[in-house]
């Protein structure tokens, strides 16, 4: 630590941290260890934080992500957005087919950024704020795969009529950006995705994971 920082915020920082990395929560014992801290520490950490709906503790004591965590992760997809928008331009006016940026809400894919081309006769429309499960569609499947980690897989994911009938998609998963689980995508009307588009999207997903460095 040096004296320009907080010792007390960051030890609730780690409190944070710890909590996020566990499915069941961890106890006050538990975090007193991890942490290196005495219990009473640990204790008054956890009541700041409860105040502001940060953790909870469920009957048994052990200590979880609150709530308001939600609330301050919604607050990151208008600065998310506001980064992606420079490569979904030019991947929409490039393909001429709509381009966007899909994060995961849950167990869903949410569109958090939508670009249309400009100089097409007809797109698809796409609207942000458009959710589907991530087993459907390019946006979702590409998340998945991307978990999965599948060496032989070539970076992106090709649908057909997934989530609209005569509709293709693409889409390339957000590779090394911490925080943030999503992928880049467009969706045309179309029989098949052309041969470019496929390393195109992947250029695209490249471009915004940069971006959001």
């Amino acid at each position: 630590m040096t004296a320009e920082t907080s010792q007390t915020l960051d030890r609730g920082l780690r409190v944070l941290k710890l909590l996020a990395d566990t499915d069941h929560g961890l106890t006050v014992t538990e975090l007193s260890h991890k942490l290196g801290v005495n219990r009473t520490v640990v204790y008054r950490l956890l009541a700041t934080l409860e105040q502001h709906a940060l953790v909870r503790r469920d009957l048994g004591g052990r200590a979880r992500v609150g709530l308001g965590v939600l609330r301050l992760g919604r607050q990151v997809h208008p600065l998310v957005r506001e980064a992606a928008l420079p490569a979904l331009r030019s991947l929409a006016e490039d393909i001429g087919a709509t381009a966007h940026l899909t994060l995961v809400d849950g167990s869903d894919a949410l569109a958090v950024a939508v670009v249309e081309p400009t100089w097409t006769d007809y797109h698809v429309a796409y609207r942000a704020g458009f959710r589907h499960a991530l087993d459907k569609g390019a946006a979702g499947r590409a998340i998945l795969t991307a978990r999965q980690k599948t060496a032989e897989h070539p970076g992106y994911t090709l649908t057909r009529g997934e989530l609209e009938a005569g509709a293709c998609g693409a889409a390339a998963p957000l590779v090394g950006v911490s925080g943030v689980e999503g992928s880049v995508g467009v969706i045309m009307l179309a029989d098949a995705v052309p041969e470019r588009v496929g390393p195109r999207v992947l250029d695209a997903a490249r471009e915004v994971a940069d971006a959001l460095r």
